[in-house]
Parts: C-alpha cells; structure tokens; sequence
C-alpha cells in the first residue's frame, strides 16, 4: 500500500511510529507541518519536522515528546551566561541539526532537499517532506495582540486566549516538491491525530494541498486528536473551546468533512458516531490513546484495516 501522512509533532509522532511497524516504511510519505518554524540565533528550527525525524530514528525523548534523547544542555546554559534570552530549550544534539540545516540552507538548498538529507543520514526509509519550502510563519490573534506561534506556544505557555490563527505569507507559498505527486499516488492518505488548528491546519493551507485531497482516488482516515473532551497532549481543547467549538472530535471531523472519506473516532465517544455520520462521513470506533510502543502498533494496524 503507498500510503501519505499528514502529521504535525507528538501526536502525529506515536502515530507514526505505529504505522512504521504495520506498513513497509519505503511505502510511506509524511508530510509535515513547517508552520511552526522560526528562527532563533540565526538558527532554522522545524520543530514538527524534527519530532518526526527523531522518533522514526529511534532517537526522540519519550518523556518530552521533543527534543533527542539523554541531550545534555551545555550549549544552552553558555548562552545563558552570556546573557542570551534562552526560553527555547535546544539540547546540544539537537542543536547540531538546526546547524546543519541551517549552513545548508545557506549554501543554497531548499528546506526539502536538507529534510530527505537529514532523514536518509538518520536511517529513515520513509519519504519526510516539509510542506513547502517556503518560510510560512504561524501567527495566533490573541486577546494581546497577534504573536509568533512559538511566542505564544513555548514562552508564554498558551496563555493567552486565541481569536484565530493567521498563517502569513502562505497565499504564496506552493507544496514542496514530491508532495501532489505523493497525495496522487497514495492509496491511502492518513491524517494524523494532531491539532487541527496549528498542525493539520497549515499543511491545508498552502495552495493545491486541499486540492490534491479532493482529487486522488486514496481512501483519506483522520484519527481524532481529541478524545472524551481531551486532548492527550497539546492545547487542541483549549482552542477548540476558545474559538467558541464544541470540544468534542465532532469539531475536529467537521474541520476535514469535504476531503475525508472515514473518520475514527476514539471509543470512548462511541455515542458521538451518530453525529459524526450526519456529516457524510464513514466511521469507526478503536482505542486511540497510545500510552506505549504496542497501543501505537495496534492503532496503527487497525487504521490500515479499515483503509
């Protein structure tokens, strides 16, 4: 099966992971969220492309959810010292890959071509693609102001209540390159339980990617993020709740109910189905919640059941 993901960090990461053991990986394309990117000491960081990157490597810290595994700090407490405003942690490690793609940024190559490098390097079969090459910042209206995602995401902790998400300069951006062709070809195209808002959200917003999802002939599963009013990680109820939605996966299904054919929703919200069903779509029950390696394993299975 050629299968495409459309994946944001964490969430989108376990789920991944699962996939890895059910489908053969070099039939796999992933492609990933980049809105949440930015620039920090002159330094190009992908937080979704490198979650993805190092939990399909085996190297992602588990009890984060970013960064590498056993990563010192060093670097970091440096700069510090030096009198650096250090509110986004970067282990040394993990600092090593914003240099590299940085210099080869500089050098001349797209965003693409220094991901597919980054992912072979690490002994990745999957196809990893940003969703366009271009620098196609999120911004989040709040009741502050408008601030950068990760202004609002990682130094002010999602406290400011959302009005809505702006995702600047994307108008002219395009898909990178490989991803239409990958969408066109799949036969089945998941849509990973990540957020809808800051995740999912900004892959359909470069221009020809919602297109492409009407248009191919793969069967396309969303697995709901949200499960029994909760988001397992990750701000998805609260924006749900602060954009004035129903916390509920129903919200979510409503979000991707032009492109998706089913639907799988959390078993604990077995009495959503009904609701769920009322927008056209197909749907199934299944334990979504992956608390370890086999719980990602045995969603992943049964998502390519249904396909």
């Amino acid at each position: 099966m050629k299968a495409v993901a459309l994946a944001g960090g964490i969430g989108a990461s376990k789920f991944l992971a699962g996939l890895m053991a059910v489908l053969p990986p070099e039939q796999v394309t992933i492609i990933v969220n980049t809105g949440d990117d930015f620039q920090w000491m002159g330094l190009y960081i992908c937080p979704d492309l490198d979650t993805v990157t190092y939990t399909l490597a085996g190297l992602a810290n588990p009890e984060t959810g970013w960064g590498i595994l056993g990563d010192s700090f060093h670097a970091l407490e440096r700069l510090q010292t030096l009198g650096c405003d250090t509110w986004f942690k970067l282990g040394d490690r993990d600092l090593a890959t914003h240099i590299y793609r940085s210099q080869k940024i500089r050098e001349g190559n797209t965003l693409g071509q220094v991901t597919g490098d980054i992912s072979r390097k690490s002994g990745i079969l999957s196809v990893i693609l940003p969703m366009t090459n271009s620098y196609v910042p999120t911004e989040i209206q709040t009741d502050e102001g408008t601030l950068a995602f990760q202004d609002y995401f990682v130094r002010r902790r999602c406290e400011p209540r959302v009005k809505d998400f702006l995702f600047r300069t994307i108008e002219d951006a395009g898909p990178a390159p490989g991803v239409l062709e990958a969408i066109g070809a799949a036969e089945a195209v998941f849509i990973c339980p990540s957020n809808p808002y800051i995740s999912i959200g900004p892959i359909l917003a470069v221009p020809g990617i919602r297109e492409a999802l009407h248009e191919t002939d793969a069967r396309i599963v969303a697995i709901t993020p949200i499960i029994a009013g909760r988001a397992i990680k990750g701000p998805t109820a609260r924006m749900l709740s602060e954009m004035g939605q129903e916390v509920s996966a129903l919200s979510v299904a409503r979000m991707y109910s032009d492109f998706v054919d089913l639907f799988v929703l959390d078993e604990r919200d077995a009495g959503l189905l009904p609701r769920v069903a009322s927008l056209g779509l197909q749907v199934r029950l299944a334990d979504t919640l992956m608390d370890d390696h086999q719980s990602k394993i045995d969603l992943a299975r049964k998502v390519v059941e249904m396909v």
